[in-house]
């Protein structure tokens, strides 16, 4: 199970050196790439004034704030919250750089969250995808077209639920092939239909060895951490199967049946493969 907690403050400036505190936590939990629903949430009292600046990114003001709980009052609740998971921060220097802040300030046992949890900075994974481009959160919202119109100014946990569907959206090119295969299926086997004459043809079986079964395995398995889900080989496998019971249940004699098992396998990675625009092909 893959835990990660994407993560969001807002503060009273840009630096802690100067004193600066965190006014505003946002957390929303990922389990295995999906939300669960869970989420961290609060504001604090920074005990200081609000800059005018910061004020106009998120509205917080500090007769509001006066009100809230301090960060020594949440510490616990909020470690506990984050504890072995993996945080996905944007820009991740900055909030990691304030919350190290707050745990010094209130003599916490932990005194990095680094201590407790990994990081990935979704500003760095971005910039490794789109070099010489715009990677704020709202030019990737833009770019992987998340709805960020309820947005009038910056909070914690809103801006941390658009990091999330904008991370899923960054790293989800396994889902969203897997929807284009849906999309696309009946259209797709019309059309191999035509381009592939199966009749009379009985294909070899070339089984994979031991060794490459188990580095296919291994890259399946990788593929469904990132993706969340079944994968195309899933499928195909899935197929296949289906073909193997229903010759095992067949008044058709040998020669026969390996041809229609050949076929119906064939047609399983055909149905799979071939959604990607690429020509199938059959082993001859």
């Amino acid at each position: 199970m893959a835990r990660q907690v994407v993560l969001d403050t807002e503060t009273t400036g840009l630096e802690p050196a100067a004193g600066h505190r965190i006014i505003e936590i946002g957390c929303v939990e990922l389990i295995d790439r999906r939300p669960t629903g869970r989420t961290f949430h609060r504001y604090l009292n920074p005990e200081r004034a609000v800059e005018a600046g910061a004020l106009e990114v998120h509205g917080i003001d500090d007769e509001f704030l006066a009100e809230q709980p301090r960060f020594a009052d949440v510490v616990d609740e909020f470690l506990d919250f984050v504890r072995g998971a993996e945080l996905v921060i944007h820009n991740a220097d900055f909030d990691i750089e304030f919350i190290n802040h707050e745990l010094r300030l209130v003599g916490a046992a932990i005194r990095d969250v680094r201590e407790c949890c990994t990081v990935l900075d979704t500003l760095a994974l971005a910039r490794q995808m789109h070099p010489a481009q715009r990677n704020s959160l709202d030019a990737l919202a833009k770019r992987y077209n998340v709805d960020i119109s309820m947005r009038e100014l910056h909070g914690a946990l809103l801006d941390a639920r658009i990091l999330a569907d904008v991370y899923l959206a960054m790293t989800g090119g396994q889902v969203s092939l897997l929807l284009d295969a849906e999309l696309e299926a009946d259209r797709t086997e019309a059309v191999l239909a035509v381009r592939i004459a199966r009749d009379g043809l009985v294909l070899p079986v070339l089984k994979a060895t031991a060794d490459e079964a188990a580095a296919h395995d291994a890259f399946l398995a990788r593929i469904r951490q990132q993706c969340g889900g079944e994968t195309v080989w899933d499928r195909i496998g899935a197929a296949a199967s289906a073909a193997a019971a229903s010759e095992s249940t067949s008044p058709l004699d040998a020669p026969q049946k390996a041809a229609a098992g050949a076929s119906a396998a064939s047609d399983g990675r055909a149905a799979a493969l071939g959604q990607s625009g690429e020509p199938a092909l059959v082993p001859a």
